[in-house]
């Protein structure tokens, strides 16, 4: 008997022994890493319910949407300050004609420029012509070059205090320009003033009209000297205020923001930053597998020969990606976001017309965020139809697979094999399908060379311009927005850059992320083999960097990097000023020329998109001492600029 109850004890003691162990464990786990994708049915169950009867997310999903307080000291403020004609001179020295080449951004950024060199050599502008859009053969009739995009009755409107523009030259100049009668011009992006006063002034006297011809998306220097700072301004006018979408682009655009805040969800937007382009610069190449490589290799050769790219065709891809200098991935991406703490069901649009790679690349961000929709998933077919307008039927391009070879071919080419014993016959060929002949990839296979853009390529690069008006509308009116891809050093305006240029302007208090890719880059390379169970410590210097991106820090940043290539990526302090509240700490940066807002000045876009109806200044305030105090290091070594050391990850390792 004693002896068996000793067994008892026993038995009891190692099941105690065990429950503790498992215990510890379990408390350990939670403890020490971050499992991004572990699914619990009890917290999916809770997501669920954190929505309250009107549609107002709860507390915990609350934080990461609410603005930078720090931030809504900032205002736009786009005025003239010093003295500033209200009207140009009656002394006009002639009209300015242009021709803009390139995509979205560039055609955005050069119009800007141009208005401004209008305004500096006292001349009138003619509507600038998108090649983009002309070039493409049959696009609707309803619209031509400048109206493809934008409404010319409000440009116009807009900039009669600032600059007479006009539709089109006088009759007679217009015979003189067919004849190429007068002087035209191919400016460089990073072209100064004194060019224009030196070099072209004098010829616009003489002839009355020059021509500019605008390939780089811009035309004036980003940064312009203290004693030009009302230019600087005006650009701000001409990019937020004249430059306004046709009514069915804006009112399409807004209908897609009404139905992704349906319910009172807020949405994050994204923008990859996936281009061939800017792959084929930074050669980032490897990256990528298959034909998707050989496109980019092919590109960054023609690079190459037209004078681009002065660096060797082959680079090592992932060395470029550790600088910095390629984009982060939608899969890096959407592991940054949920160690952020945005929730897996939270809407996500991806804008872009283009996102080189196709659906393949953005299997692991879907993964992660099953809402992640783009313009196609918010928009009929037919509502995308409506806004390119009735166009002309592009001629079929009937599909012929090669002729089959006749009986007689067969035994013809069967004699000259060659010498016998010959190999037996072939195979027959396979069958050669459609979609194999068409397609941006469907000359890689049997050409060296590109081919020239048939009709329908046309066609569709002057429809990616309505598709990237859509994401920018989408883009700037976001509750956050996270950019793949900005500050590329290449000189050219990006898409992010413009739209993280433009919240900055109307709502500096935006959550709008400034991630150092670099530093990112670090990160994600020191837990490569655990992206999907980081280790605590890596899990706090994630948040305490991006959280830092969207504050003072930032800004800062940015007006290193992002200003001298492109003023509308930060067109502060020259366009906006501070109101000094008592009550709220004004945000600290080091620019010269800050500016206080005069009285009177309102501005609604200060108050919180989507939560000014339910959360007050105190709770706001509440939350982010509680998010603060969440990612402040537990280590002193722990900074923004040193990613986190491997001894730092042992210590919060709980398998140990």
């Amino acid at each position: 008997m004693i002896f068996k109850s000793k067994i008892k004890w026993a038995a009891l003691g190692g099941l105690v022994l065990s429950f503790l162990s498992l215990l510890v464990h379990l408390l350990l786990a939670k403890y020490s890493s971050a499992d991004l994708v572990q699914y619990s049915a009890a917290a999916g169950f809770t997501e669920d319910l954190n929505i309250n009867v009107d549609g107002r997310q709860g507390t915990s999903n609350r934080k990461v949407w609410r603005n930078v307080i720090s931030l809504e000291s900032l205002q736009p403020y786009a005025t003239p300050r010093s003295p500033y004609p209200a009207a140009p001179s009656e002394e006009n020295n002639g009209f300015i004609y242009a021709k803009v080449f390139g995509g979205f951004e560039k055609i955005r950024s050069s119009i800007c420029d141009l208005v401004t060199i209008s305004r500096l050599l006292n001349a009138t502008l003619v509507i600038p012509e998108i090649q983009e859009s002309t070039r493409s053969k049959g696009i609707s009739s309803k619209f031509k070059s400048f109206s493809y995009l934008y409404d010319e009755e409000k440009f116009i409107e807009a900039l009669k205090n600032d600059v007479t523009v006009v539709k089109s030259l006088p009759p007679k100049l217009k015979e003189a320009r067919k004849r190429k009668q007068f002087a035209s011009f191919k400016p460089k992006s990073s072209a100064s003033p004194t060019f224009y006063i030196k070099e072209v002034l004098p010829k616009l006297k003489e002839g009355k009209v020059v021509g500019l011809v605008l390939h780089n998306g811009g035309c004036l220097l980003p940064i312009l000297p203290p004693s030009l700072a009302e230019y600087q301004r005006l650009r701000c006018r001409v990019a937020f205020h004249a430059l306004q979408f046709r009514p069915e682009i804006s009112a399409l655009g807004h209908l897609m923001v009404e139905r992704l805040r349906a319910s009172g969800q807020p949405y994050l937007a994204f923008h990859t930053g996936l281009t061939r382009d800017t792959l084929a610069y930074h050669g980032c190449a490897e990256l990528f597998q298959d034909v998707h490589t050989e496109l980019i290799q092919y590109r960054r050769a023609q690079m190459i020969k037209q004078g681009i790219v002065k660096e060797e065709l082959s680079v090592d891809s992932h060395v470029r990606k550790g600088n910095g200098s390629c984009p982060l991935m939608p899969e890096e991406v959407g592991l940054l976001l949920r160690v952020m703490g945005y929730p897996p069901k939270m809407r996500i649009y991806l804008a872009g017309s283009e996102t080189f790679g196709g659906q393949r690349i953005l299997i692991p961000l879907r993964a992660l965020y099953t809402n992640l929709v783009d313009r196609t998933s918010l928009c009929s077919k037919q509502e995308l139809i409506n806004l390119i307008g009735p166009e002309t039927p592009l001629p079929e391009d009937l599909f012929k697979p090669p002729p089959a070879k006749s009986a007689e071919q067969l035994k013809e080419e069967w004699n000259k094999a060659g010498p016998r014993p010959r190999p037996l016959p072939p195979p027959p060929g396979r069958p050669i399908y459609q979609h194999e002949k068409e397609g941006w990839y469907a000359w890689v296979a049997e050409n060296d060379f590109e081919p020239d853009p048939s009709l329908a390529d046309l066609r569709r690069q002057a429809h990616r311009l309505l598709w990237a008006a859509l994401d920018y509308i989408v883009s700037v009116e976001a509750d956050a927005f996270f950019p793949g891809f900005n500050n590329d050093g290449s000189g050219w305006p990006d898409f992010s850059g413009l739209v993280m240029g433009h919240r900055l302007y109307e709502m500096a208090s935006a959550r709008t992320y400034r991630p150092d890719r670099k530093y990112l880059a670090e990160l994600l390379n020191s837990t490569r083999d655990n992206l999907y169970h980081p280790k605590h410590n890596w899990t706090l210097s994630v948040r305490e960097h991006l959280t830092k991106s969207l504050r003072e820090e930032g800004l800062e940043r940015e007006f290193r990097i992002s200003k001298p290539s492109s003023f509308l990526s930060h067109p502060i302090p020259e366009c906006s000023c501070r109101i000094l509240n008592p009550t709220r700490v004004p945000a600290f940066l080091s620019y010269e020329g800050r500016e206080e807002c005069p009285k009177g000045l309102e501005h609604s876009t200060t108050t919180l998109r989507y939560q000014k109806n339910s959360t007050n200044e105190s709770e706001l305030q509440e939350n982010e001492t509680d998010l603060e105090e969440q990612l402040e290091p537990e280590d002193e070594s722990s900074t923004t600029g040193t990613p986190p050391s491997s001894e730092q990850d042992e210590e919060m390792d709980g398998d140990d």
